[in-house]
């Protein structure tokens, strides 16, 4: 499969920006119909604003100090993580793979997904791996689930949909 980088590139940013749509609509239906819990994207611009002042985890990011447009800044680290994704699965899928995506491997990547807020974001938040330190964890676990599952189906329909 010889299959250009810059192919690659312009497939994975179009499936990640697709994926992460996909993945927003869900979190509003979650979020009017199912009455669930969803991503407060000022309080990950916070977080993201923090890193640039060299500070990566918190005990509450709620308690710190809010930066200049964070929920602007959550909200562009959301497109550019769901963009990320969307390269280094096509990248993995044609280059390492050498197939084309599956509906499989897409909904599994969506899942493994799960590793960075379970072990990364939550805890560096203040709000503990797997958001142990939430009022209602398993709730938090059932949306963040539900999420990464979306965005995973939606990869591999934003495959589909490109010529």
């Amino acid at each position: 499969m010889s299959e250009s980088l810059s192919a690659i590139l312009v497939t994975g940013v179009s499936v990640g920006i697709l994926a992460t749509i996909t993945m927003d609509i869900w979190s509003l239906f979650a979020k009017h119909v199912l009455r669930w819990p969803t991503a407060d994207w000022a309080m990950a611009g916070r977080w993201f604003g923090h890193m640039a002042r060299g500070v990566f985890a918190h005990e509450s990011i709620h308690a710190a100090e809010p930066i200049a447009h964070e929920r602007i800044v959550g909200w562009i680290g959301h497109y550019v993580t769901g963009i990320g994704y969307g390269i280094a699965y096509i990248a993995i899928v044609r280059l390492v793979l050498e197939t084309d995506p599956t509906f499989v491997s897409a909904l599994t990547f969506g899942v493994v997904t799960l590793v960075a807020p379970w072990l990364i974001m939550q805890p560096s938040m203040g709000a503990g791996a797997f958001a142990s330190r939430t009022p209602q964890p398993g709730r938090i676990r059932t949306v963040n689930v539900s999420v990464h599952v979306i965005f995973g189906v939606a990869l591999y329909g934003g495959w589909l949909l490109l010529p």
